[in-house]
């Protein structure tokens, strides 16, 4: 038994072992990225958005270009590449003694500080993030710390920072400052020449939510400076125009900075004793004042040791002035260089089809005995039988669109809503063969419909309209349920969301929410059909939709797209869940994401959508406790082929220029008078003698810039950004209702040629 027991250790051990060099194999390194590697040439004598630094002896410059860092002589010449690599590397400075070159490298999975031998020799890692990933790095006057901005995200992609002190040598790192919000950024730290102070630059506009198009001709940014031995911060540089990348001279006695004249980003700098602020030069390239600048508003650039001039990057070059008598130098650089790229992962698709299948099939869910399939696309609700049947319309009417379907509990009727521009929407449930009964008594804006177990009572939520939407029926928003025979509604709670019926159809599961600072938290609770009997349930971080199995042993969630089910237990109170709860058994079903969880009548699976695909999970392939060995994740691929709608007519774009992409050098660019000629949904012909048809409908172009067949489908327009919609229009977790929308929402168009 002893030795069987060896073995079996011994085995254990074997395989634990291999799982985790498969794990270190498995783990990405941008240096060994997969794909397709080749080496391109780079011969140039200009470069884009530059950081500088000079070394203390002032002989050396070192700079980064296009995500490698090269030195040169600081009379200019060529330069010499010390990264060469397929990681990013950037922001480079020298250490006081000129030793060392700390920087910015994505080489280790995600921005963070790294050192350098001043040859490139002997690179280590200082800072070791993997998602408050660090940038922008500048030494201690001893040379024994580094400060660097840690990126912090909260409700939107974009985020703020703080400035973070380490040893040379690594560590954690200590926190100098707090980032007053999570939206508007806050960077560029350098450390005062005495040592006392680490300056830094903040957007300073008033509230707490980063907005586009500021005005530049006001105050964006300013300059701080946070005192290390207080903890205390107080405004160095502040005023119209903005004030940004605050860079000392070596004496300490005067201020360099970047800040607008109108619209021209100068070169700025402030007597320290007296106050002065005067500009020194005017040809800066624009700044990021206006947008994100998580790498920093402007590049850095550094004074010569004496502090008689600035060496900075500019229109392309590399500049000396002059700081008393204005005399600009330029330092010319040449790189005759090569970088290691990936070829790009294309996929040959057939353009312009007369039919293509429709990906984007929303709520798409399994009927409760797993043999059909429901779901909306293209404004209108399809049913299709299980696994591989033809999707066909609930009903026939084309006056509105149809939303938010959902099955009963016996397979037999599917509950959603109606939109119309005009008439509003309602709430409605159909037969299988799509004879539809209204249960709402008035129009409204509804979402979230879901019949009870008895088939008695629907739920649904009451959102308001406005912007995009009618602003009627506004005033009476929260979650109802109505009797389907009377359509008679009762408020139930005045902020639930995504309401669901228990297994005896005598309460109501609804998700609320929570915010403290850029967290939100979602909540399930539950009520009974008058809205009384209040109970608390579970509740998590990002969760953006929760689902109780019908024998309400089970809870399934959505956190960070991802799907997870834990066991469904009751006390009272909120139970924490998430990702990472430890308090209760809990396993991540999902690969890559899911949506629309749905439960099997008999609780024993769960299903999900992504996409045109639907997946189910049975529980005992997750929880070994159960007791047998379940199957597999299976998936489904629901097919909706679709007429493509093709457009009749020419159109000819006469007079711009045209970037055509060909790679003949001779016909790449047509600069003058260039047309392009669109027939129905195809452009057939691109040149300056191009023949028009005389049906052709011409617009004169003059004076832009076509790129014939580039496509620019992302775009904020007013009505797709959160900062102007009522928070009361969204649901609990920021959506604007799933998508619920007008016909025509200018947030959704596309802009082609």
């Amino acid at each position: 038994m002893k030795k069987l027991l060896t073995m079996a250790l011994m085995a254990s051990a074997c395989t634990a072992g291999a799982e985790e060099a498969k794990k270190d194999d498995d783990k990405w390194d941008v240096n060994n990225a997969p794909g397709v590697s080749k080496v391109v040439d780079i011969k140039t004598e200009t470069g884009t958005w530059m950081s500088l630094d000079v070394s203390p002896d002032g002989k050396t410059i070192v700079f980064d270009m296009l995500g490698d860092i090269y030195t040169m002589p600081i009379t200019g010449g060529d330069a010499k590449n010390i990264t060469n690599s397929m990681a990013w590397d950037m922001q480079p400075t020298f250490s006081p003694d000129g030793s060392t070159i700390a920087f910015t490298s994505d080489q280790g999975g995600g921005d963070n500080i790294w050192l350098m031998d001043r040859d490139g020799e002997n690179p280590s890692q200082v800072t070791k993030e993997s998602f408050r990933l660090l940038n922008s790095p500048a030494w201690s006057p001893d040379g024994s710390y580094i400060v660097a901005r840690k990126h912090f995200t909260g409700m939107r992609s974009l985020g703020a920072g703080e400035i973070w002190m380490y040893h040379k040598t690594g560590g954690k790192g200590v926190q100098l400052n707090k980032r007053p919000n999570e939206q508007k950024d806050l960077g560029e730290p350098v450390y005062t020449p005495d040592g006392k102070y680490v300056l830094y630059s903040r957007d300073t506009t008033p509230g707490g939510t980063f907005e586009y198009s500021k005005d530049g001709n006001g105050q964006i940014y300013e300059i701080f400076a946070l005192e290390l031995a207080t903890g205390k911060t107080k405004t160095w540089v502040s005023g119209p125009g903005g004030a940004v990348r605050p860079t000392p001279s070596p004496d300490g006695k005067t201020l360099a900075f970047v800040r607008r004249i109108r619209n021209q980003s100068s070169l700025f700098l402030q007597d320290r004793d007296s106050g002065e602020i005067k500009p020194v030069y005017q040809g800066l390239e624009r700044d990021m004042q206006e947008t994100w600048a998580i790498h920093g508003v402007y590049p850095r650039f550094d004074w010569m040791p004496d502090g008689k001039d600035i060496v900075f990057w500019a229109q392309g070059k590399i500049h000396s002035l002059n700081v008393v008598s204005g005399e600009l130098t330029n330092i010319p650089f040449q790189i005759d260089d090569q970088r290691e790229v990936r070829e790009a992962v294309t996929v040959k698709n057939d353009v312009a089809p007369e039919q293509f299948n429709a990906k984007m099939l929303r709520w798409l869910q399994p009927s409760p005995d797993g043999k059909k399939a429901v779901f909306q696309s293209l404004g209108h609700i399809y049913v299709t039988n299980l696994p591989d049947g033809k999707p066909k319309r609930l009903t026939k009417q084309n006056e509105h669109f149809e939303l938010f379907p959902k099955w009963s509990s016996d397979g037999k009727s599917i509950v959603y809503t109606t939109w119309h521009d005009e008439k509003l929407g309602s709430v409605r449930v159909s037969n299988l063969s799509g004879r539809s009964k209204t249960i709402t008594q008035k129009p409204g804006h509804y979402t979230d419909p879901s019949l009870s177990p008895n088939g008695k009572y629907v739920v649904y939520s009451a959102t308001s309209g406005g912007y995009l939407t009618s602003p009627l029926y506004s005033q009476d928003t929260g979650l109802f349920v109505a009797p389907v025979k009377t359509g008679k509604a009762i408020k139930v709670s005045e902020s639930g969301q995504s309401g669901f019926f228990n297994k005896k159809s005598d309460r109501i599961f609804f998700t609320g929410s929570s915010r403290s600072g850029e967290v939100l938290t979602s909540q399930l609770q539950s009520v009974d059909l008058s809205g009384n009997a209040h109970q608390k349930h579970y509740q998590g971080p990002w969760i953006t939709g929760f689902s109780v199995s019908p024998d309400e042993q089970w809870l399934a969630f959505i956190q960070n797209f991802q799907v997870y089910v834990t066991p469904f237990v009751k006390n009272g109170q909120y139970i924490g869940t998430g990702s990472k709860a430890s308090n209760m058994p809990l396993k991540k079903f999902s690969e890559f994401a899911g949506s629309y969880l749905t439960w099997s009548k008999d609780s024993d699976s769960l299903s999900w959508a992504m996409g045109p695909n639907l997946y189910s999970q049975a529980l005992s392939g997750q929880f070994d406790f159960l007791g047998e060995e379940g199957p597999e994740v299976q998936r489904q691929t629901v097919t909706l082929n679709v007429e493509t709608d093709i457009p009749s007519g020419s159109i000819a774009l006469q007079g711009a220029k045209i970037v055509t992409m060909e790679t003949d050098g001779a016909r790449n660019v047509i600069y003058e008078k260039g047309t392009v000629l669109v027939k129905d949904n195809r452009i057939v012909a691109v040149g300056d003698d191009v023949e028009i048809p005389s049906d052709a409908k011409v617009i004169d172009v003059s004076g832009k810039t076509i790129i014939p067949g580039l496509v620019d489908v992302h775009w904020h327009g007013p009505y797709g950004n959160g900062q102007i919609i009522p928070q009361t229009s969204w649901n609990a977790l920021g959506n604007l209702a799933f998508g619920v929308t007008t016909t025509h929402n200018p947030s959704a168009d596309t802009a082609a040629v």
